[in-house]
């Protein structure tokens, strides 16, 4: 969700504003580019890179052997969009192959850089013959088609990406998805208005239903601080409460049947992964991840009985916070790579 920066990349200096953004809002806390070319080959700086709406990958920056930043020019977010994505040791040497795909979305007030900076997912994908995607999602752009007209978000990642992780990195149809916090609530959204495009889709420390006050509160108190009008994001919430619905995950439990959903937070108490913290920071990841369990289960219960394969996982002791998180995705990983593979 949106807020000023975080604490829980232990990056940011938090502010009384940022903790009492964070308190309303639940949130979690690249160099000189090689231009592309537009030459189908093995080599992704020389790959074809167009969409069939327009978007291209204009520049391609290489942090090491595997891990390449792309710019991509989107026509759905009128500018350019950072994608961070991590190919498979076979990609190069088997040039006739295609991979599944992960995708993973990042949380409120934070990028497309967070995934790598805070865990250790390029371990993990080390020895998985997948390609790792990672876009940006906007600092709190709620993975949506603004029905303000812009941005467009949810066109960005599930066509225009789509289409340019297939036609430059031999992505296949198998994908997955993964989010935190805003990003969970994406993931959510995305396998449940595009039914069939995610095999597997996981949610972490998320909110899952806009129909609860609290959460309607939250969200219109956190956006008005950062700006950001909700009546832009989705309409007014009385006259445009079919677009509300429409992007919200409780509301349509039948949508994620024929996809495996993982749900997981923690029970908002301290444990030995916050050592270090400072109480501030304690505060913050309690009561962020406290408001969660009940609203996580009650939505698990409704996909069960709409006859959703859900797995939920309700820890405790656990905050609002990277530690939780990078364990719950080495917890995941293997089963994430059995369903895409």
């Amino acid at each position: 969700m949106p807020s000023a920066p975080t604490m829980f990349t232990g990056r940011a200096r938090l502010t009384g504003r940022s903790l009492l953004a964070c308190l309303l809002l639940l949130t979690p806390l690249c160099g000189t580019a090689t231009t592309a070319t537009a030459a189908a080959t093995n080599d992704p700086d020389h790959a074809s890179r167009s969409a069939d709406i327009g978007a291209r990958i204009t520049a391609v920056r290489k942090l090491d052997a595997r891990t390449l930043d792309l710019t991509v020019q989107s026509r759905a977010m009128g500018g350019s969009v950072p994608v961070r994505v991590i190919l498979p040791k076979s990609w190069l040497s088997e040039g006739k192959r295609t991979f599944p795909v992960l995708y993973m979305l990042h949380g409120g007030e934070d990028d497309y850089t967070s995934w790598t900076r805070e865990t250790d997912v390029e371990a993990l994908a080390e020895n998985s013959d997948v390609v790792v995607v990672m876009p940006d999602g906007g600092k709190y752009g709620y993975y949506s088609d603004w029905y303000a007209g812009t941005p467009r978000w949810e066109t960005f990642h599930t066509t225009e990406l789509v289409q340019l992780m297939e036609r430059t990195f031999r992505a296949n149809s198998s994908r997955a998805i993964i989010g935190l916090s805003m990003g969970g609530f994406g993931a959510l959204n995305y396998a449940a208005r595009h039914r069939g495009m995610f095999r597997y889709v996981a949610s972490m420390s998320s909110y899952v239903d806009l129909n609860e006050p609290a959460v309607r509160l939250i969200l219109g108190l956190g956006s008005a601080m950062d700006g950001i009008d909700l009546n832009h994001v989705w309409g007014d919430p009385k006259a445009q409460d079919n677009i509300w619905q429409a992007h919200n995950p409780s509301a349509m439990p039948r949508a994620f049947r024929g996809t495996k959903v993982y749900l997981s937070s923690g029970n908002g108490a301290p444990g030995p992964l916050d050592d270090g913290h400072s109480l501030p920071v304690l505060l913050v990841g309690a009561v962020a991840e406290a408001a969660l369990p009940a609203s996580l289960k009650k939505f698990a219960g409704a996909l069960g009985s709409a006859g959703v394969d859900v797995t939920t996982n309700v820890y405790e002791p656990g905050t609002h916070s990277w530690p939780y998180w990078k364990r719950e995705l080495n917890s995941i990983w293997p089963t994430v790579m059995k369903e895409l593979t």
